[in-house]
């Protein structure tokens, strides 16, 4: 089994795909290539994505009981002890929302039934 997300990618990436694989949902792609198509398919994907994201997913012979890659995700595979985690990229500090002293001026009109 192989799945294949696509993200922000041409048409015709997507037209390319569905020559191998059934599109169960626009940009998500599965069916059941062989080794060597799907490596074929992974290539041309990583090659057209242009700005695009992708991700491949397929069975494998492992604890899982699946493997998979990515393309330009800001989460990336990490092994662990023959696991394969995402690691997440830590997100800067945001700066804090706080509201400004006083109140809007319509927020004062409900207040006090000035209209």
């Amino acid at each position: 089994m192989t799945i294949i997300v696509l993200t922000n990618c041409p048409p015709g990436l997507r037209g390319f795909l569905t020559r191998w694989l059934l599109e169960i949902s626009p940009g998500v792609f599965i069916g059941g290539p062989s080794a060597r198509i799907r490596e074929v398919l992974w290539t041309e994907v990583k090659q057209y994505a242009g700005q695009g994201r992708a991700l491949l997913a397929y069975s494998a012979a492992n604890e899982q009981g699946f493997a998979f890659e990515t393309h330009d995700h800001k989460w990336h595979p990490v092994d662990h002890e023959g696991l394969t985690l995402i690691r997440r990229p830590k997100d800067p500090p945001t700066a804090s929302t706080t509201r400004p002293a006083g109140w809007s001026k319509a927020s004062k009109h409900r207040r006090f039934g000035n209209r």
